[in-house]
């Protein structure tokens, strides 16, 4: 009866090891994976912001070719763009 006693408690000091373990792993995991979300979240929004800086960039150019009432050529119409997306 005693080696029972004494087995049932080893048992369950390593069952409480083992839920201490797995929750540490657990959260090493969860941490991993909000670092992972976050840095997914940057790169999505600097690359958002990016294609908005161009889209304002090109309505600009728009804007201006027909305040201008003139076509212009693909060579400076570009050259704008980037001229413009720069100073957004």
């Amino acid at each position: 009866r005693e080696q029972v006693g004494e087995f049932k408690a080893l048992n369950e000091k390593q069952a409480l090891s083992l839920i201490d373990e797995a929750k540490a792993q657990a959260k090493v995991e969860a941490d991993r994976i909000i670092a992972a979300a976050h840095a997914s979240a940057v790169t999505e929004l600097q690359k958002a912001r990016e294609q908005l800086r161009e889209q304002v960039a090109a309505l600009a150019v728009a804007g201006a070719e027909k305040i201008l009432k003139r076509e212009v050529d693909a060579k400076s119409h570009a050259e704008m763009l980037n001229q413009l997306k720069a100073q957004l």
